[in-house]
């Protein structure tokens, strides 16, 4: 089984920092959800979950676990676990112990209509707050599709990527390392009626090299495809790289180091200095006892 899970805003390291701190604190039951998903089209995507208590907290029967689709309104919200409807037979705990405190849940052979905001939900019943119930913060589920990268008729490299509708998204394309601008860049219509939006770009293949095409989400690296191009024809110097973004690494001269000397006759005088003061007191203690 192929799990596609990219954890945006919060990296794993401050997410999970985060849920240790909390579990130091006294008389607390917390639900914790990572707030951005990515899964790629048609893989499987496990959608994290863990339940915390603080250390005086007890458990007095089994938490009863509730993952929902959240609908405009959260009215009528589809049940991913216990599965029905669309997800029926496509979702399962990954964790399947009964007294863990993961509940997380895989959900298979993502589809676009997946897209949307999810909440972990519990039911729990304690010694100390009896019978109560506890949701995380949501979670964001956005999707893509593959990135097609190919060259068009040998004089221009395209680039395209099917993804949720969010602005977030940006396409970029890089030859040998150096970011270029995409003059025909199209970010997206948001106001399609299709569950999701194409981005694209093209550049001119002017010189021989390694083009790679990077698909982001808020900084964070989504996925990637790369084009190696060997030129057939002369390349002119100057015009190689004329959309190459201004972001480009360069590499500068070195200054030149110049060499001093080493000062010896300063070493010298820093060592006489106080031999001659020596020889001046005792020269004027020996007149003194005369």
């Amino acid at each position: 089984m192929h799990l596609s899970l990219v954890v945006t805003k919060w990296g794993w390291t401050q997410w999970m920092v985060f849920y240790f701190m909390v579990a130091g604190t006294r008389s607390l039951v917390t639900v914790h959800q990572p707030p951005v998903l990515i899964a790629a089209l048609g893989h499987d995507v496990m959608m994290p979950c863990l339940l915390n208590l603080s250390h005086d907290e007890r458990m007095v029967t089994v938490p009863v676990l509730y993952w929902m689709y959240l609908t405009q309104g959260n009215t009528d919200n589809p049940r991913l676990w216990p599965s029905s409807g669309k997800y029926e037979g496509r979702v399962e705990r990954l964790d399947k112990s009964r007294n863990t405190s993961i509940k997380s849940v895989v959900l298979k052979n993502v589809q676009w209509a997946d897209s949307g905001k999810y909440l972990c939900k519990l039911s729990i019943t304690t010694e100390r707050d009896k019978s109560f119930r506890k949701k995380g913060n949501e979670t964001s589920l956005k999707v893509y599709d593959t990135m097609i990268f190919t060259a068009h008729n040998d004089s221009l490299l395209w680039c395209q990527v099917n993804v949720t509708p969010d602005p977030r998204f940006v396409l970029s394309i890089f030859h040998n390392g150096c970011k270029l601008q995409l003059p025909d860049y199209a970010p997206g219509d948001a106001g399609a009626a299709l569950p999701y939006v194409t981005l694209s770009g093209t550049v001119p293949l002017r010189s021989k090299g390694e083009y790679e095409c990077q698909l982001h989400l808020n900084g964070d690296l989504i996925t990637e495809s790369i084009f190696y191009y060997h030129s057939t024809v002369a390349e002119v110097d100057g015009d190689a790289e004329k959309n190459c973004s201004l972001t480009c690494p360069t590499t500068a001269s070195e200054p030149a180091v110049v060499v001093f000397p080493e000062p010896w006759l300063l070493y010298m005088a820093l060592l006489l200095v106080p031999i001659v003061i020596l020889l001046s007191l005792v020269t004027a203690l020996l007149m003194y006892r005369c």
